[in-house]
């Protein structure tokens, strides 16, 4: 049992990281521009299938390139195109169309690159190991490191560079932001940006790990579980959530998977939220907002 539980919280812990650096997007996203962005798992998946057709054209470290440039011109493209305009308009109507975008793009690489399962060359170590009895996938654990030294990177940029000040204070108070001269517009365009790449490097890590398929879209509402667990408007509590819940499902539900309810597993993030929910409706991290009547 004990073996179990190290194992899991090792493979969760790894899927976690993944799980938090895609939660940072849409955490990020919803933070700069107040956009509940139904769409984003349809972003894990374009960089998973992206980066997957374009290796076999050229070199791997190429292709990730690449790929992010490609997230985010397409996360600038549709700030510019199909988000600007409705500027303004009521926040149920902005939702409703990142779903129908999702709907769409997952349509377009339905069309591109078909409904099979595709995998990336052997770019890391497959397998298991055992470390001191415990089994650990070597994938899984690069893929962990690189998740985490991203979030470092992300810190980092949104600390200490202009653009990521910026988005800080228009997250903070886009009113106050904007009285003192930060474009909302050009702020809401690199929150696009980001949050593209974000996915984007979510679909490779897992890709690289297992496989890219149309299920991987879910993850994106994985992501939104995690998000809603921290607290919405929480950034910390987003990564957080994402690694509590690659935590939870990995050891909670593959064990009652395996032995209780098959499919558990799955479900597994969207029970978490529920119950902490009835508890926290905010999350753990999110900000109570009160009105007065």
């Amino acid at each position: 049992m004990s073996e179990f539980l190290l194992s899991g919280l090792l493979n969760g812990l790894a899927v976690g990281s993944i799980y938090a650096l895609i939660a940072l997007g849409f955490a990020l996203l919803y933070k700069s521009t107040k956009i509940l962005n139904l769409a984003h798992g349809e972003l894990v998946l374009f960089g998973g299938y992206l980066a997957i057709a374009l290796t076999r054209a050229v070199p791997f470290p190429v292709a990730v390139v690449l790929t992010l440039l490609a997230a985010a011109v397409l996360g600038f493209t549709v700030e510019r195109v199909i988000m600007r305009p409705l500027f303004g308009q009521p926040l149920l109507s902005v939702i409703i169309v990142t779903l129908a975008l999702g709907y769409v793009v997952r349509g377009l690489m339905v069309g591109i690159w078909g409904g099979s399962t595709r995998n990336f060359p052997q770019v890391l170590p497959g397998g298991i190991v055992r470390v001191a009895g415990i089994p650990i996938q070597p994938a899984g654990v690069y893929s962990a490191v690189t998740a985490a030294c991203l979030l470092l990177g992300f810190w980092l940029f949104f600390r200490y560079s202009l653009v990521g000040i910026a988005m800080r204070a228009a997250a903070n108070d886009q009113l106050t932001a904007s009285t003192l001269g930060v474009s909302l517009r050009r702020v809401f365009a690199y929150a696009w940006a980001f949050a593209s790449i974000a996915g984007a490097v979510g679909g490779i890590l897992l890709g690289l790990w297992l496989g890219v398929n149309f299920a991987l879209g879910f993850v994106g509402l994985k992501a939104l579980a995690a998000v809603i667990l921290g607290g919405l408007d929480s950034i910390p509590g987003a990564i957080l959530g994402g690694v509590t819940i690659g935590i939870i499902e990995t050891i909670a539900g593959g064990y009652i998977d395996a032995n209780i309810i098959y499919g558990f597993k799955d479900i597994t993030a969207f029970v978490v939220i529920l119950l902490v929910l009835l508890v926290r409706p905010y999350g753990l991290f999110g900000t109570e907002h009160v009105e007065r009547l």
